[in-house]
């Protein structure tokens, strides 16, 4: 007779590192939305617009890289705040 192990932990792991990323990325957008929404109204030159689109493209070409089975870096706990670098 063979004794059953329980891997509760090691089964939701996943599970919970997705929904506290999740989480981090909804109250990101809460918090900074009034300073994106400020920063679009002070974009007179389109700048940020600009970085959007070329970044974009760039994130379309690094799917397409994915879907030919290079594998990309993950942005970690606090890689929801990606978007804030086009505030500088």
């Amino acid at each position: 007779m063979q004794a059953l192990s329980f891997r509760g932990p090691q089964l939701f792991a996943a599970d919970a590192h997705a929904l506290l990323n999740g989480l981090a990325l909804a109250a990101s957008h809460l918090v900074t939305a009034r300073v994106e929404r400020i920063a679009n109204a002070c974009d007179v030159a389109g700048l940020l617009a600009a970085r959007r689109t070329r970044r974009l493209s760039g994130e379309k070409l690094f799917r397409a890289a994915g879907r030919e089975g290079r594998r990309l870096r993950g942005r970690g706990l606090f890689g929801c705040f990606h978007y804030l670098r086009d505030l500088t």
